[in-house]
């Protein structure tokens, strides 16, 4: 690239004294600046080329998009992109490219570890164990022959549904339009929520936040659901009502949840799902296994080198379905590192 000028890449919620680690290995072909916060991003995104929303506040970018005439490529540092997406950004050929490939799989042992400390009864051993109780007349119960409806088979929902098919769960998948799965057969359309949801002892939504997934989760869907199921949102937090959730574990329409996302976060201490018996409450961290910031910052390098280039990009977003392009497995994830 002797004598080409860099392309420009502003790294949005970054100081060059404490980088995002491993980025430098895109010293050779694009140009790094760093914005640690909102005025230095309005003042330095003018001559952008391309934006890495590393820790931006998502309210960052509308305010400075008037003056981002430059800006052709962003990339995200998670897989969900409902943060950053705003009309502006939508409507333009903007480019925008996810994490994924670097979060599904831990995700995916989280809901697997929560069902069986449901199914084993460990969340309340753990805490009479704190208590100094010993509650011995209980029974606990199997993973085999249950049954997991996954709503939202992307890629987080089906590694969750291949673990739990390993594990002797039958699995039924339900997504926005009906199609065949290679592994797991129909795939049901948003039309058959209600009547999938009947059928399930867990239920696990990993929804994307869009229009048609906000509050998809509400009172009717959680009355569709057994007495004994059990939910676990790994999604979005705004997917569910999450006061018709509080009502339908009160009541015991639904017998418990594990939840790491939710409609305000941190979730407010006034919360009732704090001191709910039949909840696991967990802070938005079900992806953040050791690394994962080496992992994201990879996928940001091999695009950094592909955009240089003029080529194309890893991991596009379809922005206005709001969420990885294409089908699961349809493209290929961002390169891990060793």
């Amino acid at each position: 690239m002797s004598g080409t000028p860099r392309p420009v890449v502003l790294v949005a919620g970054a100081d060059e004294r404490r980088p995002p680690p491993g980025i430098e290995a895109t010293d050779d072909v694009v140009e790094l600046r760093y914005a640690p916060d909102a005025e230095a991003a309005a003042r330095m995104v003018p001559e952008a080329d391309a934006l890495f929303a590393w820790r931006a506040d998502p309210a960052w970018l509308p305010a400075a998009w008037p003056a981002a005439g430059r800006l052709r490529w962003i990339q995200t540092a998670s897989a969900g992109v409902d943060g950053l997406l705003f009309p502006a950004l939508v409507d333009s050929e903007v480019v925008v490219t996810n994490a994924r490939g670097v979060f599904e799989e831990p995700i995916a042992e989280w809901v697997i570890g929560a069902m069986l400390a449901f199914a084993t009864g460990l969340h309340r051993s753990i805490v009479d164990q704190g208590r100094g109780v010993w509650e011995s007349q209980r029974h606990t119960e199997r993973l085999d022959g249950s049954r997991l409806v996954v709503v939202g088979p992307g890629p987080i929902g089906l590694a969750t549904a291949r673990r739990a098919a390993a594990l002797g769960m039958s699995v039924a998948l339900v997504g926005r339009r009906p199609r065949r799965h290679e592994t797991f057969g129909d795939v049901l359309g948003a039309d058959r929520l209600h009547s999938a949801l009947a059928q399930g002892d867990h239920v696990l939504d990993a929804l994307p936040l869009t229009e048609q997934t906000r509050g998809l989760f509400d009172a009717a869907a959680f009355r569709a659901m057994r007495p004994r199921a059990r939910f676990y949102n790994v999604g979005r937090g705004a997917t569910v009502d999450e006061r018709a959730l509080v009502d339908a574990l009160a009541t015991g329409t639904i017998a418990g949840a594990a939840l790491d996302v939710f409609e305000v976060e941190p979730l407010p201490r006034a919360s009732p799902l704090w001191t709910m018996a039949n909840v696991v409450v967990s802070p938005h961290i079900s992806g953040d296994v050791a690394g994962w910031e080496r992992d994201v910052v990879a996928i940001f390098v091999e695009n950094a080198r592909r955009f240089a280039r003029g080529e194309a990009l890893v991991n596009l977003v379809d922005k206005p379905a709001g969420h990885g392009a294409g089908d699961p497995g349809g493209l290929p994830p961002g390169p891990r590192r060793p």
